[in-house]
């Protein structure tokens, strides 16, 4: 059967791929459905075809699957983050699972890979420590809503609409309070009369707001970024906040004159109190600052730390390299059972808060390099007995793996938030490093991401 643009299907789903799409098939030709969960039996009319794939919306569920929930959130299946939240928590599990599987076996081309039973994580709703929202003169509204032209949005965006932002009330991933602060910025800097940035235009004030919680110390970070520098219409703002909200410790404004779409400053102005914020995981403090890397799941990063020291097996002899260490945490995590650590990291505020968290934890046996890891890697001079990799979801650049396998460590611990570059890099590695197994780690309940633990060893016989 040959299916065609705009035509009406009905589609079993038997799978989900990578992204949280549904997968049907028809005489083996695989249609893509988005917001569709496995055993669904919908109707779905095509959107696109491709010679090998098509993609389909789904029009109505004939027959729900029995993993079906109804979500929590009203935004689901309009915001980009929860793509997951229709799906049985314990379904969405076994589905992370099997990615990390599938990536290893399919791009990785290891077929037999130990893959653990993934680590759920203990908290799925108000789980987030951090949580980054986009202010725009154009709305995305949903279908109940009556389109107004209306130029003010703060909230997140919807996939594959870059122009536009979903205007939200209150996100579920968040501890409740944030909601509450997230409620107030928004009436405060619509009644400042100054206008939100647009995405298109690249003209307007506002850009976005960022909200960090701790949840050892149950306080507040605010970071709001704009496009220049107006104290006078910040300093109210501050104000009304801290004394509404004692629980915030620190608000920060980041400048971002620049057309790129980040939340990163230029630089930074601190409005009110501290510009970090302090958590905790295990016996360790960790100092944040507004534009630093730190995992979002506090209860979960205690978890992912621990597999780590015990992939790590380390005797107090070694000297460890750390690459991507952001603020340091495994890089500390570490370095009480280790002779040495090092710690590599491009961004500079996340170093400086590495070395802040070193000696706020009174460690001494840590040294941390700001720069390109795959500029900096080949200055080190000593011999790597481990080597701990946390890269962003790109994965290692080639002249980084080329780095790795010239130092040769004994045993490599690889972080991944993204089994698919997890699965290519091993697979660069392989003539050179035998995997023995991964532990995935659910960082991110309801989304499709998942975060993995995998262990290699050197294949002349490094120790295990």
């Amino acid at each position: 059967m040959t299916v065609k643009k705009n035509e009406i299907v009905e589609l079993f789903i038997s799978d989900l791929a990578f992204g949280g799409m549904g997968v049907a098939k028809i005489d083996d030709f695989t249609i893509f459905v988005d917001h569709s969960v496995p055993m669904d039996k919908v109707s779905a009319r095509i959107i696109k075809k491709k010679p090998n794939y098509a993609e389909a919306v789904m029009l109505k569920i004939i027959e729900p699957s029995p993993y079906r929930i109804s979500p929590e959130c009203k935004y689901s299946g309009y915001c980009g983050g929860c793509r997951l939240q229709h799906l049985n928590y314990d379904k969405q599990i076994e589905f992370k699972n099997k990615q990390v599987r599938d990536c290893l076996s399919h791009i990785g081309l290891i077929k037999e890979a130990l893959v653990l039973p993934t680590l759920p994580s203990d908290e799925i709703f108000g789980y987030r420590n951090k949580m980054e929202f986009s202010f725009c003169d154009r709305k995305y509204f949903l279908p109940d809503e009556t389109s107004n032209n209306e130029s003010f949005a703060l909230g997140l965006h919807v996939p594959k609409i870059f122009h536009k932002v979903l205007d939200i009330d209150k996100c579920l991933l968040l501890p409740e309070t944030g909601n509450h602060i997230l409620t107030d910025i928004k009436k405060l800097m619509k009644e400042s009369n100054l206008p939100v940035y647009g995405i298109r235009s690249h003209t307007g004030f506002w850009r976005f707001l960022v909200l960090r919680y701790s949840f050892a110390h149950d306080i507040w970070m605010i970071n709001i970024v704009t496009s220049s520098e107006d104290k006078k219409a910040l300093e109210p703002i501050s104000k009304y906040l801290v004394q509404k909200y004692p629980k915030i410790s620190s608000i920060v404004n980041n400048i971002n004159s620049k057309k790129a779409s980040i939340a990163f400053g230029e630089y930074e102005i601190s409005l009110y109190g501290n510009s970090v914020i302090n958590e905790k995981i295990g016996d360790y403090t960790f100092e944040i600052s507004s534009n630093s890397f730190f995992q979002t799941n506090t209860n979960q990063a205690y978890k992912l730390y621990k597999i780590v020291e015990e992939y790590s097996a380390l005797k107090g002899d070694e000297t460890v390299v750390d690459l991507y260490c952001g603020t340091g945490t495994i890089a500390l995590w570490l370095a009480k059972k280790a002779k040495k650590v090092i710690g590599i990291e491009l961004i500079e505020s996340s170093v400086i808060d590495a070395k802040k968290n070193a000696n706020k934890n009174n460690i001494s046996n840590c040294q941390f390099i700001c720069g390109d890891i795959k500029d900096t890697l080949s200055d080190i001079n000593e011999k790597i007995d481990v080597m701990v990799i946390d890269p962003p979801r790109v994965g290692m650049h080639k002249d980084v793996i080329k780095n790795i396998i010239k130092f040769s460590p004994s045993k490599i611990i690889y972080v991944s938030c993204n089994p698919s570059t997890l699965a290519r890099d091993v697979n660069m590695l392989k003539d050179h490093y035998t995997l023995l197994e991964v532990q995935p780690v659910d960082m991110f309940p309801h989304t499709y991401h998942i975060e993995s633990v995998a262990k290699l060893v050197k294949n002349n016989g490094g120790n295990i």
